[in-house]
Order: C-alpha cells, then structure tokens, then sequence
C-alpha cells in the first residue's frame, strides 16, 4: 500500500484542506499518517478521522523581537531530529505539507531522505515557513495565479485549495428552515470566521433596515457577537458560530459577504457564490489577505471594500450591485482553474511516488 505523510498545523487554515483531501487519499488507496506539534490545533482536529498522529517538537518563526527567537531554533532542531527518527521508520512514499511553522523541520527532514515533498500555498505569496520548505520540495500548490511570480519558475502548480465534500452537497430548503426564512426574498450570508469581523458586524446592522427590504439576512458574527437589540429582527438571523448546517446556510444564500482568509474565499469559488470581500486590514496581519481579495477582484470574482471604507451605504450599495449582475460572477468563477483542487493535487502526489 501507498503510504502518505500529512503535515501542516499552527491554526485551523493549514490543517482544514489537509481534511479535505482525506477521502480522496482513501480511496486511491493510500495509507495516511499525520505529523504535527505535540498538542497543537492540528492533533485535536485530526483526531476526528481515526488516522495515527505523531508529535514532534517545533518551534515559532517570528518577524518581530521575542526572547523565545532564541530557544525556538533549538525546538526546530530537536523537532527535525524526531519527525527523521519517525520517517525513516515509518517509510512514506511522498510528503503533503499544508504549511505554517509546525510543518518545517517535518519537510526538511523527509526531503533529507530522498522523499518527496508537495508543499500548498494558500495566499498569494508565500509564508516564511513555505519559504523555508520551498528549496527542497518538489512542487507548490498555489491557489493564485500571481504566486507563480514568486518562487522559481516550473515549481508553482495553480491547483487551488482542497474544500470539505461536504459544502458541495448542502440543501437549499434545510437552510431555510434553519433560518426561519419562507425563501421569497434572495439571501444574503454574511460570515467573518470564528472570531466574527467587529467592522463588518458593525456595517451590516446599520444597513439592515435598508437591506430587509429587499432582502433576508443569515449573519454568522462570531462568538460573543450576537447583537440581542436585534434578536426579534424578522428577515434576520444571527449565528454565533456554525459546523455541520454551514453547507445548508451556503446552500440557500445567494450573495455572501466576507472576509478573504484563503480558505474561505476558495469555498466560496468552489461554491460559485457571488461575494463581498472585506479583507482583514494589513495593520492586523501580514497583508495576505488584501493580495488575496485583490486578485479574486481582479479575476472577476468578487467586489472587495476595503476594511476602512466598509459604512453601511457602501454595503447597500455593494450587495445590490452584486445580486443584479451575480449571473456574471458565477459565469467567471466557473471557468476558473481553482476550483477543481482534489483530483489536481492527487495527481501531484500520485506523479511523485511513481517518480521514487
């Protein structure tokens, strides 16, 4: 049987495509293993699917002053002593990285035995950990055109991101009911991640008024970010946070508004949902998500407002530019190269371990 070792960790973006490509993995026959830190986000989240996990230590890559700069470096080393020991025990045929700090000295390691590494990308240029993984692995996935630019040339594949089955196969009338909407009016679903997005909650409330007349609203805000003023708003639902009902809420939605975390706005592409990015703004990151709304925009994708400019006049304005012409946005994503990931990626991964 194939073998193939998983890798990928530090916040739920770099774990959740790895789970995404697990039945697909499965069903090509392949035994898989997942490599990760000793008690990071990705050992509880794969400890749903019944796959061995094995931890190693790792250690933090900072752009900023931290005292742990200096003891890190040692973990990354002890790290690529262990994640070597397990491989070269274990025997994988190839090496999936997902990428974020914890994957680094698990890569470094499988490459320094002669196996083959594909690493992802899922922002249009790459972290500091790919960066690291880059000269030795054999492909990068990439979910953007323009990340072609940045690494050498013949190793960026454009796949685009591995997205759960399951969001593919939700039901419009199961939504409704979850909402409490009669489906006369168009949806809008407006989600900001687990945490919510406080301008965008902000912005949307405000517009309700206006919005609810032509529209009903499906509001994921986060936990913590119900607003109760507005809990007997008929036409309007809030949500805290959702799991398995999101595939029925994207089902019976017909604009989103979002924000451009990579993951989330490849869903949206796979699931041809017309959109509204408001990317988190560079202040609060590395930026990654502003490259990330700006090419979606540019390949007709989405309309972005900038997080600043995201007042209640521009979101009414927006949504009801983007519902009338929605028929052109889907026809644009459809033709997108990035919406088929799994079978892309498989044949990556299947090319390498006949390539051994």
């Amino acid at each position: 049987m194939k073998k193939i070792l998983l890798t990928g960790g530090g916040t739920a973006g770099h774990v959740t495509p790895n789970i995404a490509l697990l039945p697909a993995l499965q069903n090509a026959g392949y035994e898989i293993e997942y490599m990760g830190s000793y008690d990071g986000i990705e050992q509880k989240l794969i400890s749903d699917f019944d796959i061995p996990y094995t931890g190693v230590a790792t250690g933090k890559f900072r752009r900023y002053l931290d005292i742990k700069n200096l003891t890190d470096p040692f973990r990354v080393i002890k790290g690529y002593g262990e994640a070597k020991k397990h491989i070269e025990f274990s025997k994988p045929d190839v090496v999936f990285s997902k990428g974020g700090f914890v994957s680094v000295p698990i890569v470094r390691a499988a490459a320094s035995l002669g196996i083959p590494c594909i690493i992802h990308e899922s922002d249009m240029t790459p972290g500091l950990a790919n960066k690291i993984c880059l000269p030795v692995a054999d492909k990068l996935c990439c979910n953007f055109p323009e990340t072609m630019n940045y690494v050498p040339e013949g190793k960026a594949v454009l796949t685009g991101s591995p997205v759960r089955e399951e969001l593919l196969h939700g039901d419009r009338e199961t939504g409704l009911k979850l909402c409490g909407f009669d489906g006369n009016k168009p949806i809008i679903m407006v989600i900001g991640g687990s945490l919510g997005a406080t301008s965008v909650n902000i912005a949307v409330r405000k517009a309700l008024k206006q919005l609810l007349i032509d529209f009903d609203v499906c509001h994921i805000c986060g936990r913590d970010k119900i607003d109760n003023l507005y809990l007997n708003t008929p036409g309007y639902i809030q949500f805290e946070y959702v799991k398995s009902e999101l595939k029925d809420l994207f089902a019976a939605a017909d604009v989103v508004i979002s924000r451009a975390g990579a993951n989330a706005i490849c869903e949206l592409l796979a699931l041809k949902k017309p959109n509204i990015l408001v990317p988190l703004p560079s202040k609060s990151s590395r930026g990654d998500q502003i490259l990330n709304a700006k090419s979606f925009e540019a390949q007709g994708f989405s309309i972005v407002i900038d997080d600043d400019d995201v007042l209640p006049n521009l979101i009414i304005d927006r949504v009801h530019e983007l519902y009338f012409n929605r028929s052109r946005y889907i026809e644009r994503m459809s033709k997108s190269e990035q919406i088929d990931a799994i079978p892309r990626i498989l044949e990556l991964i299947n090319e390498s371990v006949k390539g051994r």
